[in-house]
């Protein structure tokens, strides 16, 4: 099938609203980062007082994770939260159809030797990415700068032209695309093959290849795939975090040492090992963390609810 025949696909009138929100992209696209910062900042704003369920997961969120902070500060961090993740919202478009050059000048990174070394060396290489709000435009700068195609997982959605536009969007600079339900197979055949994989497993997706691992001192159903995937791989884990500056400067990515002593063997071990790994991102940047996700849904016996 052409390019051009997978398009006329998508005439058919139930994809018109899908139409207008693939315009609205392609406008923001074109938008300088400044004023993509002030609108998604009053977007954000007006998200925090209307979404009343969201708001009230990431005050819980916040609440089990910064037991230390007063209410005030808390809710400070969640507002913020609504307006970082809004604003990276609107940058998705950037990430997907800015040239190689605009993404060089807006995003900087800091510690990349950690990769270099790695993927000169001739390293399998897992890239721990946890979900930060820039982790979309992290990504692809990483697949456009040359490393080497790249790989991760990603969930495909309900509407075609969104799935038709995410595989084409997100592999424009070269790599491969693996749907989630189709398990780890296909990302060991991946990272063996030479991809360098950008893996996201720092949400809860239920007991099924998890433990129980606490994450800010809560036990949180953690996967236990990246530990697996690392040693049947023998790949070297390097995490990586996506920082939205203020004031639409751009972005940093962050890279940190990569894991030491890692996979150990121990499920439980290594869980809690990346979750470490995660919390030093979040106490970082936390109003940048992905809180309005229902991260503690799946409990141990006996807990009760959180949510």
């Amino acid at each position: 099938m052409t390019e051009q025949t997978r398009w006329r696909q998508f005439v058919h009138p139930r994809y018109w609203p899908s139409w207008l929100g693939y315009g609205f992209l392609r406008v923001t696209a074109l938008l300088p980062l400044p004023v993509i910062w002030v609108l998604g900042g009053v977007i954000g704003t007006l998200f925090y007082l209307v979404l009343g369920e969201r708001r009230r997961i990431t005050q819980i969120n916040l609440r089990l994770c910064f037991p230390g902070l007063d209410k005030r500060a808390r809710n400070l961090i969640a507002r913020r939260h609504f307006r970082e993740f809004v604003r990276a919202s609107l940058t998705v478009p950037i990430a997907w159809w800015g040239s190689h050059r605009r993404l060089t000048r807006l995003v900087h990174c800091r510690n990349c030797h950690y990769l270099d070394v790695a993927y000169n060396a001739g390293r399998r290489i897992i890239i721990l990415a946890p979900h930060f709000v820039g982790m979309e435009i992290g990504g692809i700068y990483l697949a456009s700068s040359g490393y080497s195609r790249f790989a991760n997982l990603y969930k495909r959605p309900k509407n075609a032209l969104l799935h038709h536009l995410i595989l084409q969007r997100r592999t424009r600079f070269g790599g491969v695309l693996i749907e989630r339900m189709e398990g780890l197979r296909p990302a060991i055949r991946a990272i063996r093959n030479g991809l360098v994989f950008y893996y996201l497993p720092d949400q809860d997706q239920g007991g099924s290849g998890a433990v129980f691992a606490p994450f800010f001192g809560v036990p949180a159903s953690t996967l236990t795939s990246l530990g697996r995937l690392a040693q049947i791989t023998g790949a070297m884990v390097i995490p990586c975090f996506t920082r939205q500056l203020p004031w639409g400067r751009g972005y940093e990515l962050i890279l940190r040492p990569p894991m030491t002593n890692y996979p150990s063997g121990d499920d439980v071990a290594d869980a809690q090992s990346m979750n470490q790994e995660i919390e030093a991102g979040v106490r970082e940047m936390p109003e940048q963390y992905f809180w309005v996700h229902r991260r503690f849904k799946t409990r141990p016996p006996g807990f009760p609810p959180l949510y």
